[in-house]
Parts: C-alpha cells; structure tokens; sequence
C-alpha cells in the first residue's frame, strides 16, 4: 500500500486579508491547526506545514498537533517557494504520493482527502486533483513521479500549470467544498458562526 503525504501550504501575509490568515479563528482554533487536524483525520502521514510570514506565531498555534513544520525563507518570492520547500521537505521520508492543500480551505474534510487517496490507489493516476468553481487546483495529489515538476516550479508559480499539463492524465475529483476559501474580509465574514 502506498504512503502518502500532506504539505499544507501556510507561508503567505493574507495581504487582501490585512491579517495573518491563518491564525484567524474558525470553530474555535486557529485556521492553520483546522487545518493541520483535517490533514490529520485522513490518515495520511506525515503532515508537513509550510510556514513563512509570521513564522512565530503559525508554529505555536500548532503546538501539540503531530505535524512537521518547514520554514521557508523566500515565501514573498511566491507560491512555488513554498511548494518547492514543501516537497523537499519530503526527499527522505521516503513516501509515494504527496497532496498539496491550503491553510485557508476550512470546508475540507479528511475524507475528502481521502477520497483524492483512494483514487490514485484505484487508477495509479501521476495527478488526482480536485475540480471546482470552472476550475482546477488544490488539494491535488501528486505521485512521488511527479515531484521533479513540482522542485522545478518557478518562483510564482502554482501547481495548476502542473495539472492542466497532464492533459487525460489527472484525474478530476469534483469537490465544491475547495471553492471556499478565505482571502478577504468578506469571504471570512460568509464563514458566519463557524468563526
């Protein structure tokens, strides 16, 4: 059976947000440990989260969560900073697969991540990523194969360049509960009395 990883990606300043996103509250923990305990809950192992901006005080809101921590010293240079230190992170600890996911996607669940598991164990897909809002992205599995690409990415790149150039090869889990996230004021203030 394949072992499969998790990197949170949660180095960013929430600059549309005005606030450090992912310590802002949501059922009660920071969104970074909500996080961190969805990542958990699917089973996968190891958990790395990626920090960067307000270092500091991301890792203390994951005190006491059995989650790896990774500081990336280059978060302002852009997402692919952060996957890049993310997926390195991973060069020993000798899994097969890795799913990338945000801090700031509170309606994912760990059995939506799951569910992205159990269909590369079914179709050994390089790229299981999840489909959304007219679009495609994050959480996205991707095969230990696909991990060169992703070492690669330029400095302001996300990983969608990497799914949309697998063509028929990645398969596309819908998944309406990625289409929320929070960038904003306003898209926090939708999350209503979940915060």
């Amino acid at each position: 059976m394949e072992t499969t990883a998790i990197v949170i990606l949660a180095a960013g300043s929430g600059s549309r947000m005005g606030a450090t996103k992912q310590l802002l509250p949501f059922g009660g923990q920071p969104l970074v440990r909500h996080a961190a305990r969805i990542a958990l809950a699917s089973g996968a192992r190891p958990v790395w989260v990626v920090v960067g901006h307000d270092a500091a005080r991301v890792r203390a809101a994951l005190d006491g969560e059995p989650v790896s921590v990774v500081e990336n010293p280059d978060w302002q240079q852009g997402m692919g900073t952060s996957i890049r230190a993310g997926i390195g992170a991973l060069a020993d600890a000798g899994v097969d697969a890795a799913i990338l996911m945000l801090a700031d996607q509170p309606m994912l669940t760990g059995g939506i991540l799951g569910r992205l598991i159990a269909v590369r164990a079914e179709t050994r897909a390089p790229v299981v990523a999840s489909a959304y809002s007219g679009t495609v992205g994050v959480p996205v599995l991707f095969g230990r194969e696909r991990f060169p690409r992703l070492l690669a990415l330029g400095n302001g790149e996300g990983c969608k360049g990497c799914i949309l150039a697998e063509g028929p090869d990645a398969i596309l889990v819908p998944c309406a509960e990625a289409g929320v996230d929070v960038d904003t004021p306003e898209d926090y203030g939708r999350l209503g009395s979940r915060v």
